[in-house]
């Protein structure tokens, strides 16, 4: 890829360039890739064993019972990986309307499958280097070793805790002095050094057939929720395509539903057919553009998008639909703000990280326990701590989305690939719930439509779409650009924390195609990340 080198924007970082490379939104967890490709691995064996300790360095953020996703360029061609969970075999519409009236935020009966250790293991069967077991090793030191507890981490460590405290397990676990660690203080998690040992020497037998998996269905059963050890048997990951459109001369891809990824396609989808390039990249006209095809690009994505076995009415085939789009591009005006509904087309709290290597294999990977900490459970004597995917349901009839035993969540998470004629150009990804295909856009228009190179498209001041005409902003945007957009009719709310309310990234881009010149790679500097590589 071809960039401006400079960065206009005010921040201290520069893009990595080397031949080998993992980005990760935790220092030690990308020294923990590091250390697989140093170890004669390739970019899988790197990227599970970043995903693996950041586990435990980032627990704020994902955790053992988390899921995961996966974009791979395996040097021939690309492969999907879809190891997010399913609901219980007794989860019903009635289950929860008799129990709790509404499907919870919290505890353990907003536990889905937890599909993250199954992720792991089936990326290193089909295409690892290394024994599995070494790509733990890592993890399991930092786990039982300690380490000293970042800035960020500790800041969204401490805001979790008044929310999270009396859920099971958790004040066990997380807060060892009974609080939130605090900056530079040693954090270690024994209990999950010793379910990382016994995945590590079972290739995650006993996560989901042993005896993790027999202690999370104990507490679930004392706690009087449904997960069961039946359910954890059955688990298995999907292998799938990537959905894609085109942008700016490129593909983008993205993982196909019960993701969100569709919401980007879709969102640069109608920019192509906008011109977006007529405008420059911090000018009220591009913003505008961007915010008013992310709002038409969710409205369907809410109501439309499930898991795909039950998206019988409408597919992702349906909403990525050129002509579809331009029928959907064409309600964007130029001139006002608008609150779009969703349409009719034709029937037919997570952490990101990449790697690459010398021989062109490239990842593209996210896990997570969704908000927060997830649904706060923490499996005691395992430090099993559990997502809350099951909040992504709904229980409104006729819903796609509407919960059901088997079946998977709506789901936030989704890493992002980049290709031109076939051949492969970035991995990146943007963490944060709804954050993550207003990021994917954002930098891509940055990138692909004017050039910025992908540190500078990091950087640069986002804002975020909420709902109707509310706008986000981040303090660090250009007041005229705040005032031209509210003169549009988008109504802003200056955010206070913008690193943890705008998403943070990771971007690796080939900066040739025979790799002789390697990546150029960026770690968002709204996280403690780092990106490394030799």
């Amino acid at each position: 890829m071809q960039f401006q080198w400079n960065n206009p924007y005010p921040v201290s970082r520069a893009p990595l360039l080397a031949r080998n490379v993992v980005a990760t939104s935790q220092p030690l967890a990308a020294q923990a890739g590091l250390r697989m490709l140093l170890k004669g691995g390739n970019a899988i064996d790197a990227a599970i064993a970043a995903a693996a300790a950041l586990t435990v360095v980032e627990p704020c953020s994902n955790g053992l019972g988390s899921d995961n996703f996966a974009i791979v360029w395996d040097g021939q061609q690309l492969h999907g990986l879809n190891s997010s969970g399913v609901a219980p075999a007794t989860w019903t519409p009635d289950y929860f309307r008799s129990k709790h009236g509404k499907i919870p935020l919290r505890g353990f009966d907003a536990v889905t499958v937890p599909g993250a250790v199954a992720g792991w293991v089936a990326l290193s069967e089909r295409f690892g280097a290394l024994p599995f077991a070494d790509l733990l090793e890592p993890a399991i030191e930092l786990a039982e070793a300690g380490y000293a507890v970042g800035p960020v981490v500790a800041d969204k460590w401490a805001r979790a805790v008044p929310q999270l405290h009396d859920q099971p397990g958790f004040a066990q676990a997380f807060m060892p002095r009974g609080r939130a660690p605090q900056v530079a203080e040693r954090f270690a998690f024994p209990d999950a050094g010793r379910t990382l040992r016994a995945i590590a020497a079972t290739k995650g037998e006993a996560f989901y057939r042993g005896e993790v998996a027999q202690a999370i269905d104990a507490f679930a059963r004392e706690h009087g929720a449904q997960l069961r050890a039946a359910d954890l048997a059955a688990h298995q990951v999907q292998w799938v395509d990537t959905i894609h459109t085109g942008f700016a001369g490129h593909t983008v891809h993205e993982l196909p539903p019960n993701g969100q990824g569709i919401a980007a396609l879709m969102a640069l989808g109608m920019l192509e057919q906008l011109d977006i390039g007529r405008f420059g990249p911090d000018s009220v006209e591009s913003a505008h553009l961007q915010i008013e095809a992310i709002k038409l690009a969710f409205a369907d994505t809410y109501r439309w998008v499930a898991d795909e076995r039950f998206m019988t009415e409408v597919r992702a085939a349906d909403l990525l639909d050129p002509a579809y789009l331009r029928e959907r591009a064409a309600l964007i005006d130029p001139k006002r703000a608008i609150d779009p509904g969703a349409g009719h087309p034709p029937r037919g709290g997570t952490v990101y990280l990449n790697t690459a290597d010398a021989q062109g294999r490239m990842v593209s990977f996210i896990q997570s326990n969704y908000l927060g900490f997830g649904s706060g459970v923490v499996v005691p004597g395992w430090g099993v701590s559990l997502q809350n995917r099951g909040h992504g349901f709904t229980l409104q009839d006729g819903h796609p989305n509407q919960v059901a035993p088997g079946k998977r969540p709506f789901h936030t998470i989704i890493p992002g690939f980049l290709s031109r004629d076939g051949q492969p150009v970035m991995a990146f990804g943007v963490m944060g719930a709804n954050m993550q295909p207003q990021g994917h856009v954002q930098t891509l228009v940055r990138m692909l439509v004017h050039g910025q190179q992908p540190q500078a498209a990091c950087d640069a001041p986002r804002w975020k779409w909420g709902q109707g005409l509310d706008v986000d902003f981040e303090p660090t945007m250009a007041p005229a650009l705040r005032e031209g957009l509210k003169d549009l009719g988008h109504r802003f709310e200056p955010a206070a924390d913008a690193y943890l309310d705008f998403g943070s990234g990771q971007f690796i881009a080939r900066l040739s195609d025979d790799l002789q010149d390697g990546y150029a790679a960026a770690s968002d500097s709204r996280r403690d990340g780092q990106a490394v590589g030799y």
